[in-house]
This record gives structure tokens, sequence and C-alpha cells, in this order.
């Protein structure tokens, strides 16, 4: 039999007239993924198939589940578009497929679901239905039909110049592929929840570079790599990426110099805010995403949020904002960020936090306390002195291309 994995785009399908470019960007990641692994990939504008080798199929079916855009995934056998071929492949799907307890003589009950889009075959998708179940209970007399609850699924797919056979479907990551939505900027902590905020505004197909504030000596190296390592897991999603290290530990101390403790973190994303703003005009980004949720920290409360962001007019994306944290918790342990974002290095937002920093900060308080320290040429220093690396998931621990 001649197997394919068969794409369902899901989401992409409500484009319409762009629809074209979030396929063929889903059909490029895809081709990016499966590099080096000797595959023929074909697509219309309702599906997409893949033509592997057979040795590799648990590897292609892993890094397909990787991938934003795709809605469902299937292994699929391919045929000619006549009621003979069909039927002939769905008896050898079944005879391959079906697990011992039909061959022990327990029944099986199943369902016919044919979905007929070449809308020239000479039955519709009903009539499709009942042909191709009466063929079932023809020649299989331990299955029987159950509409509502069958044991098996067989999705019969009509097309004009094959048809396809396939019985379980795997659920994909969703969303829109990445790099249809544009670029963005993630402040990516050390931390659990900004992992999890790139990896949602990924599957919204935003393309991400990541940028991480470094206060070293008061952060150490560890703390560097854990975030490397969280940038790693992050590119298995969403390829290749910079990783931007922010030298801020200048900036850091003036601000412990010249700040009431309790205004400190305000003041310290203030800065950190007026620097992603540049960034985000050098590397050509439309928004900064981080991992802030409301309330969680002081410096989340809403009028917290209010008062930093007012240093900036570029958009800031919250995609855990209404997450509690149990619920961050649970993607970070699916997108295996979690245990990496629990080790003991401590990034600069957690190393000088105060006893009882302020949440309701005022903005005029604020704008005075900043007034005490020449911070614009502490800024520019920062931006001359940016650290760049290349980060994707095959690189080796330690081996980082930097590209200044």
């Amino acid at each position: 039999m001649n197997r394919v994995i068969l794409i369902k785009y899901g989401e992409l399908t409500t484009k319409k007239s762009n629809r074209n470019f979030f396929v063929n960007t889903l059909y490029n990641n895809i081709l990016k993924k499966l590099k080096g692994m000797n595959v023929n990939i074909s697509k219309d504008m309702s599906r997409m198939y893949i033509e592997y080798e057979s040795d590799n199929q648990d590897q292609v079916l892993k890094k397909i589940g990787e991938i934003f855009g795709i809605h469902a995934y299937s292994i699929a056998y391919k045929t000619d578009t006549n009621i003979d071929s069909i039927q002939k492949t769905i008896q050898e799907v079944l005879n391959f497929n079906i697990d011992n307890d039909f061959n022990n003589g327990k029944t099986i009950t199943f369902k016919v679901e044919t979905k007929r889009s070449y809308k020239e075959f000479n039955l519709d998708s009903m009539t499709c239905n009942q042909q191709f179940g009466g063929f079932i209970l023809k020649n299989f007399s331990n299955l029987k039909v159950d509409v509502h609850n069958p044991n098996v699924l067989v999705h019969v797919e009509i097309r004009k110049n094959n048809s396809f056979v396939y019985l379980n479907e795997y659920k994909g990551l969703g969303g829109y592929p990445v790099g249809t939505l544009g670029k963005g900027l993630l402040m990516l902590s050390g931390g659990i929840d900004s992992p999890v905020a790139g990896y949602l505004a990924l599957k919204r197909g935003i393309k991400l570079d990541l940028v991480y504030f470094e206060a070293i000596p008061h952060t150490s190296l560890e703390a560097r790599n854990k975030v490397i390592e969280l940038a790693k897991r992050l590119s298995i999603y969403g390829g290749e990426m910079r990783l931007i290290i922010v030298p801020f530990t200048k900036l850091q101390e003036e601000i412990y110099k010249n700040v009431e403790e309790n205004y400190s973190i305000t003041i310290m994303r203030r800065m950190m805010y007026r620097i992603m703003e540049k960034l985000t005009l050098r590397f050509k980004s439309l928004v900064v995403i981080n991992g802030e949720s409301v309330g969680q920290v002081a410096s989340q409360t809403l009028t917290s949020m209010k008062v930093i962001n007012q240093v900036t007019n570029i958009p800031i994306i919250r995609p855990v904002a209404c997450f509690d944290k149990l619920e961050i918790i649970d993607i970070s342990k699916k997108i295996e960020t979690y245990d990496i974002s629990i080790l003991p290095y401590e990034d600069c937002c957690t190393i000088f936090v105060p006893k009882h920093p302020v949440i309701n900060p005022v903005l005029m308080e604020c704008i005075k306390m900043e007034s005490k320290f020449d911070y614009e040429t502490l800024i520019a220093e920062i931006m001359s002195n940016l650290n760049i690396m290349i980060i994707n998931s095959k690189m080796d621990d330690n081996k980082y291309q930097d590209l200044l």
C-alpha cells in the first residue's frame, strides 16, 4: 500500500484571499523541519501530503507534531478514485491495522466517514458511507456498525486524482504557521512564565527573537546557560532564533543607588521597556512579548503595568496575562521547559527584589526618581554592547555561534 502522511490545515482555512500565503508558509516550515529526511511534500488548498521512507515514520510523525499551523494529521493510504480501488484499499487497511482483538474473535464496531471533495464522483458522501459500510460488513464478520461510539472510524477522502483511506487521526498543535503574522521580541527570563508566553506567541504565527537581560556578576553564567536551554526548547517549535543578551549590570546598579527600594522593580521594568523599544527598531520587530500574568507579582498589577507601559508605544503582548500559575505550569511541562525553569539560577528580575515592592506606583514619582541619574547614556552604552547568538534545537551544548 502507498502510504502518505495527510495534513489538515484547520484554522488556515478561514484566511480566504490570504490562504495561499498561509499554506505556502506552512509548506516551507515543514520542509525545514524535515530537512535531510528524504521526504516528498505536495500540497493543495485543502490538504498537504508527505511521502516518506517507512523506516522514518516515527521520526517524521514526531516532527510534524512540533509544527504550528497543522490541525490534524494521519497516516493515509493512497488509491485510485474509483469504487473498486477504494474498497480494496479499505480491506487492506483494516487487515493491516485491526488489533489482536479482531483476530481473537471479539466483535469490533466501526463507522465510515466519507469526504467527497471531487463532486463529479458518481456517489454522494452519504451513499459512499453506505456502500463502503456494506462492503466492510460483507468482508469482516466480526465488525458491526456503530455510528455513535465506534471502536474504529474509517475515513475516506475522495479527490479527483487520488483518494485516501485512513483510521487514526492525530491532533496537531493548531494555530498559524510561524512567520505568517510578523516578528516579535520575547523577553525571556529564566522563569516558568516567559517560555510559555513564547510558545503561545509562536502558536499565533509570530516569528520570535529572544531577549535576555543579564547582570553579571549579580547573575551567573549558569543563569545564562539556563536561558539558552530554554531558547533551544522554543526553537523546536519556532525554528532558528536570535538570542540577544543585554548587559544590564551598570543600569541596574544605578537604579538601586538612586531609586527608593520599593520602586526599584517598577523603574527597572520601565528601563527594560525603553531598551525593548530600541531593540524592536533595530531588529525590525512589530511587538514585544513577555510572561506577565495579571496580579502574579507587584510589577504585574494593572496599575503597575500602566505606569511601566508609559515609556513605550510599542505593543506589548502578554499571552499568559489571564492564566493562573497552575495553568502556566501545565503548559511548561507539556513543552518540557518546566524542569529547566526551576533550576536554581536567578535572573536580574529576582536578585534585588525589595521586601515591600510598590503595587500601585505613581507615574510622577517614577519620573522624579529617574531624573536622578543619566539612564539615556547607560542605555546607549547597552545598545552598543549587545551579545547576539544564533539558537537552534540541534546545537551542541556550549557551542554557540556568535553573530557579532
